[in-house]
């Protein structure tokens, strides 16, 4: 599992994660990877972080360390993904490894491949992400939690 984050600006560390990810290893990467990561944000107010429902995002362990640390967060409805830009780096990441050559052949040659392929996506993709966040609310409000466009 690898998990990442970014802003309108910058992508920002792409993360390993191996086993079976509890509250407690996600606080810890959150502390060790979001944090810095905010710390190099011009305007670090001025952002808002998003996860989703998944149990470990919502346990009462993560929501005190997001509490305690004054992290921003971005109010997630239930069933839906249509407001998650990041599923759409994913995707980009993923069609940008299949098309490395060579192909990795173990974990440890994806987990690189993975790292080089992040960095080298095209700021515009993940600024036109960020920009269609206000029309992407407003199309989930208007389906009324049906699925939308995006």
């Amino acid at each position: 599992m690898i998990w990442g984050c970014f802003t309108k600006n910058s992508l920002g560390p792409l993360i390993r994660l191996e086993g079976k990810i509890t509250a407690q290893i996600y606080v810890d990467m959150l502390e060790d990877n979001l944090l810095p990561y905010i710390n190099t944000l011009e305007n670090k107010e001025n952002y808002l972080f998003q996860d989703d429902n998944a149990p470990i995002h919502t346990a009462k362990l993560t929501k005190n360390w997001i509490d305690k640390n004054n992290i921003n967060i971005l109010p997630w409805p239930a069933q839906s993904p249509d407001l998650n830009p990041i599923e759409h780096l994913w995707d980009e990441l993923e069609r940008k490894v299949r098309a490395h050559k060579p192909l990795p052949t173990n974990i440890n040659e994806l987990y690189k491949i993975l790292q080089e392929e992040w960095i080298k996506i095209d700021i515009k993709k993940y600024q036109n992400l960020i920009n269609s966040m206000p029309s992407r609310i407003c199309t989930v409000i208007d389906s009324k939690g049906y699925p939308t466009k995006y």
